[in-house]
């Protein structure tokens, strides 16, 4: 049985190969820099190539009311509607603030959920890219405590 360092090494080297046959597609590769440089929610969002993001009760974003650490903040985001292609994880103050974009198909449900760094107490927006353009988002308020006090 194979260890997991010798098969990450394995699968390394496969993607290396694959990489310099040029069997990937430029679309693998593939993803807007400008959206993880923007520094505000409206912007990452244009820079996506979609409208002005609104408001809707059909996304759903998850995170604690409190973070005691703002290193390690659990965030999700998640919606049934039909016809999503990216759904981002963004924090409103941090110096960048996409935190995560995962792209969508009808063959994967929309419910994603990864942990961001927060340096101070924020808004968290969840936002669904749809595939005709238009941006739907929610946000929570999440705030980040020094040493477990209150901010």
């Amino acid at each position: 049985m194979k260890t997991r360092r010798e098969a990450l090494k394995q699968s390394a080297v496969v993607a290396g190969l694959l990489a310099s046959t040029g069997l990937f597609t430029e679309q693998t590769f593939a993803y807007s820099t400008d959206a993880f440089h923007a520094k505000t929610v409206a912007d990452t969002v244009k820079a996506l190539g979609a409208g002005a993001p609104t408001e809707s009760k059909d996304i759903t974003i998850t995170g604690p009311d409190i973070a005691e650490n703002g290193a390690v903040v659990p965030l999700g985001a998640s919606t049934s509607l039909p016809g999503v292609k990216q759904v981002l994880i963004l924090v409103e103050k941090n110096p960048a603030a996409l935190v995560a974009l995962f792209n969508v198909t009808d063959a994967v449900e929309a419910n994603f959920s990864t942990r961001a760094k927060m340096g101070q107490s924020s808004d968290v927006y969840a936002v669904a890219i749809m595939n005709d353009g238009k941006a739907l988002y929610a946000k929570k308020e999440v705030k980040v405590t020094l040493g477990g006090c209150g901010g």
